[in-house]
């Protein structure tokens, strides 16, 4: 498989006279199809990581490649292009737009990157029905539930077809119910699309839909647990016993 994203070595620092380290020296790699979670306490450095990889943020040393490109070397309108292009976005809170319908929100990352009409209505249903949102497509936000809302801006995110799918706790603000709809059609995404998929939880049912979950505490790498050939509920008692051996300081992922 192409490797998608290689982080190596990455520190972040915030604060100049009673400095912080967010990040110490995390080095990452996903290969093209892998499903990742990221966990960890409160301040582990989860965010940050994910920050810099979507270039929200900037590391103060080491590297980060995505799809072959050195992140940090990009600039201005490159960088800009490169991020609408190659990444795509889930975050907690949909940033859904209030005056777009479902369609309209889809449709609109590909407009930005000028895809022609005919090219952005077969994409947008395609991935519509992917995501069982058909039937929202003339829709507008506050008409759609909590995890059709969340469903659509997973389509926004995955139309334009990037080299990486970023997710930060997209089931945070979701009831359990929509949330294992939306865990279901990202499942979907990683097995028939093959899209590659990193994603931020503090959740261990969320976390075991991956197929690797990485740990981080103090902004370092603690422990690394693949799936393997296990169930999902093998993966899930595997992952709430690092959570135990962590301790208090994952009392909320219980």
């Amino acid at each position: 498989m192409a490797e998608i994203l290689r982080v190596e070595n990455i520190t972040r620092v915030y604060g100049k006279w009673s400095a912080t380290k967010a990040l110490d020296g995390v080095s990452l790699t996903l290969e093209e199809g892998e499903y990742v979670g990221v966990m960890g306490p409160s301040g582990s450095g989860k965010t940050t990581l994910l920050n810099c990889i979507s270039t929200i943020d900037r590391p103060n040393s080491g590297s980060i490649v995505v799809d072959g490109k050195e992140l940090t070397r990009l600039k201005g309108k490159e960088l800009a292009r490169f991020r609408r292009e190659r990444l795509g976005f889930i975050f907690q809170d949909c940033n859904l737009l209030d005056t777009l319908t479902a369609y309209e929100n889809i449709a609109l990352s590909l407009s930005i990157v000028r895809a022609k009409s005919e090219e952005i209505d077969r994409r947008v249903r395609e991935t519509a029905k992917l995501l069982e949102i058909t039937d929202c497509l003339d829709k507008y936000p506050y008409q759609m539930s909590g995890g059709q809302q969340q469903r659509c801006a997973a389509a926004r995110a995955i139309v334009t077809r990037p080299a990486l799918v970023l997710a930060d706790e997209p089931t945070g603000a979701l009831d359990s119910r929509s949330a294992r709809l939306l865990l279901d059609r990202l499942d979907v995404l990683n097995r028939e699309r093959g899209a590659t998929i990193l994603m931020v939880t503090h959740d261990a049912f969320t976390a075991s839909c991956c197929r690797r979950v990485v740990f981080l505490r103090d902004g370092k790498i603690f422990l690394e647990l693949r799936r393997g050939e296990t169930s999902r509920r093998d993966f899930f008692q595997k992952i709430i016993r690092v959570v135990t051996e962590l301790g208090g300081e994952m009392e909320d992922v219980l």
